[in-house]
């Protein structure tokens, strides 16, 4: 996408259409509209929800409609008589016939039966003004762009244009009946009792991992968090594995249930959509061949290889290719544009989980100083996204250097770097920790005494990494011990007697 933001869009805007074609509008619903609410002010409960003064094409209507909609908010009356305060002055008004033509729109009006339809056709009709405007900026765009405006971005642009007319166009639900609340808990419920592991959410493809969270739920924001060599990008890529191998397996075993839409719904693992801000998708894709297969990725990359590990090689290839993984590797990425994608990957493919590597990497799109606004922007966006695509976000983040200047380098939530934001708003902070990284670097002299119990210690600990949950919205926190392989850069389940959850919060 361009860096130059979309539009906002402003159903006041007027298409620009040839003379001989209106553009949509219809001044008999607006004034009739009008005339049910000055003589029924309760009738604005029907309309308030999704009307605004902006979608009527009359531009004194709009500024009748938000008179009264103050007027009532404020709980005054709303009449021709009490608008004449504030609109006699009004040039529009004026030439229409000022308060008197406020009289004949209450006189006109014989019944407010028909006030939520008359709403809904000024907002239709909206709506379709919008279109023609998005329409008309894509022919613009098209005709009198850059030479570094890639047509992609012109895409990006119109879809994000398109997506904010959509999010607009859903009416709020608004509240639910606790019945309504009741049953979709009740379906979770059914759901974790009839999958493998008993799990509400998608099985991460760690046990120790799994218990703790129940699985990744969906429309949550899960953030990854750790020092560099931690082993971030190698637990959310073998995470994003497992899901979506497991989904492949689901769907070529016949796992799968046709809703009464006729679209299917697959009940293991899902797709997923990877967000590569600092590694290449080709050196992804090597790292997850080399966990797979079992083979250094550097001595992949140097070629470094024997005739038995090439097979292996060979092997995991085709395991992998049909694996419903989809990479994009756009560097500082906006976080409009991130969600732009990530829309469109679900309507195309479908979509189970996202994954960002790594948050502080993506961009804000407006511009806000300062960086701790600049991610609150990005965190409030990513949670805003996995509500909307009803699916988990797993983003990874950066520790501060505070932790190494600890004795005890297991990391705490007030390492996160702006922490306040990313903390508020992600339903899940967890944490990678490995103890033999820390030992390695504190080896004694050899042939002392602290030689033999720094040799004790890592003989204790080695091969090994945790994962510390520090924030858990719906359960226990605590941490899952995992066996890790360096060459491999692979995490794999660990069984400790000490992995159960600690405490709940």
């Amino acid at each position: 996408m361009s860096d130059a933001p979309v539009t906002p869009l402003n159903p006041s805007i007027e298409p620009q259409t040839p003379d001989f074609r209106q553009v949509p509008h219809n001044i008999e619903a607006e004034q009739g509209l009008l005339g049910a609410l000055l003589i029924n002010n309760d009738a604005l409960d029907q309309v308030a929800e999704f009307l605004k003064p902006a979608y009527f094409h009359d531009p004194v209507h709009q500024r009748i409609f938000e008179a009264i909609s103050k007027l009532v908010g404020n709980g005054n009356l709303a009449s021709p008589v009490t608008l004449k305060t504030y609109l006699e002055m009004d040039e529009g008004l004026v030439a229409l016939g000022g308060v008197g033509y406020l009289a004949r729109l209450a006189s006109n009006a014989t019944t407010i039966a028909n006030a939520k339809q008359y709403g809904q056709t000024i907002y239709d009709l909206a709506i379709r003004r919008q279109l023609i405007v998005v329409g008309q900026e894509m022919i613009g765009d098209a005709f009198d762009a850059d030479i570094d405006d890639k047509p992609d971005n012109q895409i990006d642009k119109a879809e994000q244009a398109l997506y904010n007319i959509a999010e607009k166009g859903a009416h709020n639900s608004g509240f639910m009946t606790f019945d309504t609340s009741l049953t979709g808990a009740i379906e979770m419920a059914e759901k974790a009792y009839q999958r493998d592991g008993n799990l509400s959410g998608i099985s991460s493809g760690f046990k120790g991992l799994d218990e703790l969270l129940g699985g990744l739920q969906e429309s949550d924001l899960l953030i990854l968090a750790g020092r560099p060599a931690m082993g971030k990008t190698a637990l959310a890529t073998n995470i994003a594995f497992n899901i979506a191998h497991n989904y492949m397996k689901a769907r070529q075993s016949g796992n799968v249930e046709t809703r009464p839409d006729g679209s299917v719904e697959v009940k293991d693992g899902g797709v997923v959509g990877f967000f590569s801000l600092e590694m290449a998708a080709e050196q992804l894709a090597t790292r997850m061949l080399a966990e797979q297969a079992g083979v250094s990725s550097s001595n992949i990359r140097k070629g470094d290889i024997h005739e038995e590990e090439y097979s292996r090689l060979v092997s995991a290839a085709r395991n992998l290719q049909d694996a419903p993984l989809f990479i994009d590797h756009t560097g500082a990425i906006a976080i409009s544009t991130l969600a732009a994608r990530a829309r469109r990957l679900k309507r195309q493919h479908g979509l189970g989980l996202i994954v960002v590597d790594y948050l502080q990497l993506v961009r804000a799109s407006s511009g806000r100083e300062g960086r701790v606004q600049e991610v609150s922007e990005i965190t409030q966006g990513l949670k805003a996204l996995a509500k909307e695509l009803d699916v988990p976000v797993l983003a990874l983040a950066q520790l501060s250097r505070q932790v190494e200047q600890r004795d005890d380098k297991r990391p705490q939530l007030s390492d996160l770097r702006e922490s306040g934001s990313i903390e508020q708003d992600a339903d899940i902070v967890m944490f990678v920790y490995r103890e033999p990284y820390y030992l390695a670097r504190e080896m004694p002299q050899e042939g002392t005494e602290d030689f033999l119990a720094w040799q004790e210690r890592m003989a204790a600990v080695d091969g090994t990494a945790e994962v510390i949950v520090g924030k858990n919205r719906h359960g226990p926190t605590g941490t899952a011990k995992m066996a890790f392989e360096d060459r491999f850069t692979r995490f794999t389940d660990l069984q400790e007697e000490d992995h159960l959850p600690e405490r709940f919060d």
